[in-house]
């Protein structure tokens, strides 16, 4: 009894952390269009999207710093100094921010919004180098189907957040609300980690040494192509999501954080069905059918016309996405048990690296795009109205479009592993036999 109480323990505590980052993810899609307008417009028109692509990129790169280190020294500090960690990466984050946006402008508005999003990305990746470890460690032979859980209410965050802010924009709250509502559930976590035992990792209960761990990257180099394979996957949900709000607000001219609120919750519900769906197709042939729709929604997203268009297409790239980050962790886990919690953040590593690179070069493409669309940047400063929304449709199709090759990248790969799995996989039976 004792032991099914610790595991649902254990579970509330993974659950809220994954829900308050999804939670982050949504207030900084909904106010990404108000820091571009209020701020970074007025300090340079320009390049507003690209400085906007910057600071979002910020929260990536501190998610990749924290899971690269964070996860080769998750069994030195324990699980519970990380979820300390991320709590307060949170709170001070989110404060700066809304600092930031009350000081009169300068380079110095800049680098603390910048180092906001940074503290924020670095609680990011704190959590996820403490829960999924946590989670594999007490649920070694349901990987998939756990993980997929887990990382629910990630979108179950990205509804709430959404939510929140068109209920702060419908009752004329200023846009700075949203980040202040991180505070509650950062503290709720603080709250529930220092009351709570965490488990070792599930390479600590295998008896597999903290060198043996790093040697492993050395004597499973295949890793690495699982390594490469993130970085796409990572790339083709979480860029698109970040940038739904301003691209689609312009392109459909509906506020695009309500089909972010439509696929997150999409995804919230099957991603409680992956363990299933798994079991007849694979956790690799899942992949593989996840990029072919997450191409199709994303190139589909970037030429809706109105809004049942866009949300038709959204549940196609829903579909797509929904299950590509917790089954590559989970596959990643299944292979590499001996990597521990080590490949497990590399892994994801390697997604928030490639969307701290993507997220601005989509700023740029949406820059470079508005200006050609414009005739120049002294054309551009001197548009208004409908000229100016269609140059921002055009801007805004180019960038999601640019997005929408990625998962296809990867099919040949999946499509490789899942035919050799299945082959392998019949050869034994037959000798079985």
């Amino acid at each position: 009894m004792s032991e099914a109480l610790d595991r649902k323990r254990l579970f509330l505590v993974g659950n809220l952390s994954i829900f308050m980052i999804g939670l982050g993810f949504a207030v900084r899609a909904s106010i990404a269009s108000d820091i571009q307008a209020d701020i970074f417009n007025q300090m340079n028109l320009a390049r507003s999207a690209a400085l906007v692509g910057e600071v979002l990129g910020a929260t990536f790169i501190g998610f990749a710093l924290t899971l690269l280190f964070g996860s080769a020294l998750v069994d030195k500090v324990g699980m519970r100094a990380m979820m300390l960690f991320s709590a307060l990466g949170y709170i001070g984050g989110s404060l700066a921010v809304a600092i930031a946006s009350f000081m009169p402008l300068s380079g110095i508005t800049y680098w603390l919004i910048y180092i906001g999003f940074l503290l924020t990305g670095l609680g990011w990746g704190a959590v996820e180098a403490a829960s999924n470890p946590m989670i594999t460690a007490v649920y070694p032979d349901e990987k998939t189907r756990r993980l997929n859980i887990l990382h629910a209410w990630w979108p179950a965050g990205i509804v709430v957040g959404g939510l929140a802010g068109l209920a702060f924009s419908a009752l004329d709250l200023p846009w700075q609300a949203n980040l202040l509502m991180l505070i509650v559930p950062g503290l709720l976590l603080a709250y529930l980690t220092l009351s709570t035992i965490f488990p070792e990792s599930e390479r600590v209960q295998s008896g597999v040494s903290y060198g043996d761990m790093f040697r492993e990257l050395f004597r499973a180099p295949s890793y690495f192509i699982w390594f490469f394979a993130m970085m796409i996957t990572a790339a083709t949900e979480l860029a698109p999501g970040q940038w739904v709000d301003l691209a689609l607000t312009n392109i459909v001219g509906m506020q695009g954080i309500w089909v972010l609120i439509y696929v997150s919750t999409l995804m919230f519900v099957m991603r409680h069905f992956a363990g299933a769906i798994a079991k007849y197709v694979s956790s690799v042939g899942l992949l593989f059918c996840s990029c072919v729709l997450a191409a199709i929604g994303l190139y589909a997203l970037s030429i809706s016309k109105s809004p049942l268009a866009a949300f038709a297409a959204a549940t196609v790239w829903g579909m797509g996405v929904c299950f590509l980050y917790p089954t590559m962790l989970s596959v990643v886990s299944e292979r590499y048990t001996r990597g521990g919690a080590l490949f497990l953040g590399l892994t994801g590593f390697a997604g928030g690296l490639s969307i701290q690179f993507l997220l601005p070069k989509m700023g740029a493409i949406f820059d470079t795009a508005k200006i050609e669309a414009a005739g120049g940047v002294a054309r551009l400063a001197s548009l208004e109205g409908a000229e100016m929304l269609a140059v921002l449709r055009y801007a805004s199709v180019e960038s999601f479009q640019s997005v929408a090759i990625l998962p296809l990248l990867l099919l040949p790969v999946f499509g490789m592993v899942w035919w050799r799995d299945r082959v392998t996989a019949a050869y034994k039976n037959d000798s079985a036999t």
